[in-house]
């Protein structure tokens, strides 16, 4: 099982340097999605044409309004919390 233990040592080594270990449960399928994108494009020949690809099926999907995204925070006092 050489492979299995490549992609766990690199989704290890990445978590540790990347984020320094900071990953939260609650955004661990988005780190997770992160690494699995990195992962299969890591021997990509063309790399100009990553960008270009990300940038096209970015425009071809529906926008998403910036409430959706991001969650309110609730204003306290002295500001937000």
């Amino acid at each position: 099982m050489p492979r299995v233990h490549l992609v766990i040592g690199l989704l290890k080594r990445w978590m540790l340097g990347t984020h320094q270990g900071a990953i939260g449960n609650a955004y661990l399928d988005d780190y997770l999605n992160e690494f699995t994108f990195r992962f299969n494009r890591r021997t990509s020949a063309s790399r100009g044409k990553l960008f270009y690809r990300l940038a096209q099926q970015a425009v071809q999907i529906k926008p998403i309004p910036f409430a959706k995204l991001v969650k309110p925070q609730p204003v306290g006092p002295g500001g937000v919390k």
